[in-house]
């Protein structure tokens, strides 16, 4: 593995006191212990480290599961709008295509990325892959 010029981690790292907590830190791009960072360098791309707290995101494997995310909230937002295309408007075939083909793309490419950042937190929340299970001290006050 390369070595990383990483900052030393900080001696208090706000961690997330639930599920949804971390999932909505990953679904927004930041860092799912600290909060603080972007997790992505690209589209896609995760960083290897986190640059506040020094987490090790080298060791997620998000693989095809936001593409299966985002296909399958993609269909069950779209089939309402194309059932009521064909059904309530006197479209033809072709111009329903038009319609739910450029929606259902720009659909998948705006979840894709929230749904990896999202996937790569459930994994730092349970330990998958490589991740270090970290929780909470109980007791804290919840911030996130």
């Amino acid at each position: 593995m390369p070595h990383h010029d990483s900052p030393a981690p900080r001696a208090h790292i706000d961690l997330p006191h639930s599920f949804a907590a971390v999932l909505i830190r990953g679904a927004r791009g930041d860092c799912p212990r600290c909060g603080e960072a972007k997790i992505f360098r690209k589209w896609l791309k995760p960083h290897d480290r986190c640059a506040a707290c020094a987490l090790d995101l080298s060791v997620q494997s998000a693989d095809d599961f936001p593409a299966y995310i985002s296909i399958f909230v993609t269909g069950h937002l779209l089939a309402p709008v194309l059932i009521m295309l064909a059904s309530d408007f006197a479209l033809s075939a072709m111009v329903i295509v038009s319609i739910i083909i450029p929606l259902a793309i720009a659909m998948l490419l705006a979840l894709l990325q929230p749904s990896k950042g999202a996937v790569i937190a459930m994994q730092w929340w349970h330990g998958m892959h490589g991740f270090r299970k970290e929780r909470a001290p109980e007791g804290e006050d919840e911030r996130a």
